[in-house]
């Protein structure tokens, strides 16, 4: 009997400090999320019914299309080049890559669509994300 809780004692000692031990390389080697910055605050009532405010420095677009407002990148998946916004959609001046309004890939030689960058409201502003 005796012998039976002496390896019933070694078992969960061992188990604990096996959790202890997964938790730790959990937290040491698990990624750290990046810190979200904000580019922008604009207010709402800035952004056109149809159309896109376009912000060239912080290389992003905030758009509305069909009712609903969304943010994309306006770096090139291609190369990163600053892409250029037109009434049809957003092409890259040093490659030629042409996306749509909703930044999927209409010619190459981008492959990627564009990240559509984080969007939230606060209040009466939207509030970019990058």
């Amino acid at each position: 009997m005796a012998n039976f809780s002496k390896k019933r004692r070694n078992f969960l000692r061992n188990a604990i400090a096996a959790g202890a031990g997964l938790w730790f390389l959990q937290k040491f080697f698990a990624p750290v999320p990046a810190a979200k910055t904000l580019l922008a605050r604009v207010p709402m009532d800035s952004v056109p019914g149809r159309g896109a405010l376009v912000y060239r420095q912080q290389r992003f677009a905030l758009i509305r299309e069909e009712g609903t407002v969304y943010v994309l990148s306006l770096v090139c998946t291609h190369l990163g080049c600053t892409l250029s916004v037109t009434p049809k959609g957003l092409s890259c001046p040093c490659h030629g890559s042409v996306f749509d309004r909703f930044g999927v890939v209409l010619k190459g030689p981008a492959d990627k669509d564009l990240p559509r960058l984080e969007l939230q409201q606060q209040g009466k502003d939207w509030l970019i994300y990058g």
